[in-house]
């Protein structure tokens, strides 16, 4: 599964952005993101910096040859910062879209993540 998720994003040099929000889903995408960063799928970047416009940061991910951006929810809050800073975003998922709920939780379980994570696998993969 890590190989054809690696082989799928057709670059070595992919960025990585998740929400971190304080809400159930937030905490999934932080830790998907990780999860995609661990299996070499890219690398994470630094969402926070981007929105608090640190140059370093965005010029790092201006660099990459695709973002990929998992937010939470359908406030967006991870795609917005990069918009506000000109970073092109190639895929945006929202894991709310995807039927997984929000709750004020900031607590997953090790099943919800691997659930998430696949069903993100899959769609980057295509």
């Amino acid at each position: 599964m890590a190989e054809e998720t690696k082989c799928a994003c057709c670059s070595g040099n992919v960025g990585l952005f998740s929400c971190s929000g304080a809400s159930n889903v937030g905490q999934l995408s932080n830790q998907v993101v990780i999860e995609l960063n661990d299996r070499e799928v890219g690398k994470m970047m630094c969402a926070v910096g981007i929105g608090g416009k640190v140059s370093g940061l965005i010029r790092s991910a201006e660099g990459c040859d695709r973002i990929i951006v998992i937010d939470g929810c359908p406030l967006e809050c991870t795609k917005k910062s990069l918009e506000l800073s000109n970073i092109n975003i190639d895929r945006h998922i929202i894991l709310t879209d995807l039927g997984i709920a929000k709750n004020k939780s900031l607590k997953v379980s090790e099943s919800d993540v691997s659930e998430a994570f696949e069903i993100v696998s899959e769609i980057i993969s295509n």
